[in-house]
């Protein structure tokens, strides 16, 4: 995939996988118009997350019985 501005820095991030499947289905699921921000290239950098979410991961397909078991990881020890 060519990225939009080549010349800006990359910041590689590893992310358990539950946090990006949790992720992902939040941000499909989300309008981003109501998700309250100060800047707009917060909005911009929350849709960029999920298209690399979508195109350089494995999550796709994810079943609703993985995004399940994941929330379920996720929020178990969280501890608040």
């Amino acid at each position: 995939m060519g990225h939009v501005f080549p010349d800006l820095p990359m910041v590689p991030i590893n992310l358990w996988r539950a946090d990006a499947v949790v992720l992902f289905d939040w941000l499909m699921t989300v309008d981003l118009d109501t998700v309250p921000i100060t800047h707009p290239a917060q909005k911009q950098a929350l849709t960029d997350l999920l298209t690399r979410l979508e195109q350089e991961t494995d999550i796709l397909p994810v079943t609703q019985d993985e995004i399940d078991a994941a929330q379920a990881d996720v929020a178990r020890d969280m501890g608040w």
